[in-house]
């Protein structure tokens, strides 16, 4: 499989990365970033041999020949996105509505989608979060917005398209324990602070709202490699459960 991803230096993408470097099954993994990949990153001895990145700039605007270079994949997990927390309304919609519209409207004109086998069609697999509200009546604005982007990445790759999307709920969530570095350069002091004292009460009081990040990992690369094909929508446990299966399996 040949993957895209992007937000490839977030919490969430950057060990997304990490795995398919790791996944013989993947043959290739391609970055799509505003600049090069952080030296803070600690990355597999193979990144370079198996890594390609594309410096882009504007995430609402693709250009055709980059449009072009992005269709000659056969998924894409797209982790790119941002905080709501002090992000006015218009803004937080273009970073988490905006763009990834954006991509899936490149792919199409680039022709992703054209003679690709019925049962193996471009993945996207969009970030989502739990408790995202599809039906506009949610009193939060990110789970409003969340919603009405799982909503039309559905409606826009329809069967028959060569396009499928499958958008995921996880819960809480942080940066990868086994890399210090990680959380240093992931998260600002007081997002830390927030995370030492919020992730420890989740996990006693409501473990269902969190999701440790090797489970994340795992399930969403399972999802982006059509391990689970028919399915659109994956909340937060049910990521928890693809990631038991899959550890069972090992």
């Amino acid at each position: 499989m040949r993957l895209l991803v992007t937000g490839a230096t977030g919490a969430a993408g950057l060990n997304i990365y990490r795995a398919a470097l790791n996944d013989s099954s993947v043959t290739s993994v391609t970055l799509l970033l505003r600049r090069e990949m952080p030296s803070w990153a600690v990355l597999p001895a193979n990144a370079s041999e198996k890594t390609t990145t594309i410096l882009h700039s504007d995430f609402a605007s693709y250009p055709a020949d980059v449009a072009s270079r992005l269709a000659q994949h056969d998924a894409c997990i797209w982790a790119l996105g941002t905080s709501s927390n002090g992000v006015a309304e218009a803004d937080y919609t273009r970073i988490t509505y905006e763009y990834p519209m954006a991509m899936v409207k490149a792919l199409k004109e680039a022709g992703v989608g054209n003679d690709r086998p019925a049962d193996k069609p471009f993945r996207f697999v969009y970030f989502s979060g739990e408790m995202a509200d599809p039906t506009g009546k949610s009193g939060q604005m990110w789970a409003r917005v969340k919603g009405k982007t799982e909503k039309d990445l559905a409606s826009f790759c329809v069967e028959g398209s060569g396009m499928r999307v499958h958008s995921i709920r996880p819960a809480f969530f942080g940066p990868n324990k086994e890399y210090p570095e990680d959380k240093k350069h992931q998260r600002a002091a007081s997002r830390r602070a927030l995370d030492a004292v919020m992730g420890p009460v989740l996990n006693i009081t409501l473990p269902s709202y969190v999701t440790p990040i090797p489970d994340l990992t795992a399930s969403t690369l399972a999802i982006a490699q059509g391990k689970y094909p028919d399915r659109e929508l994956f909340r937060n446990t049910d990521l928890r459960k693809i990631a038991k299966k899959l550890k069972a399996r090992s």
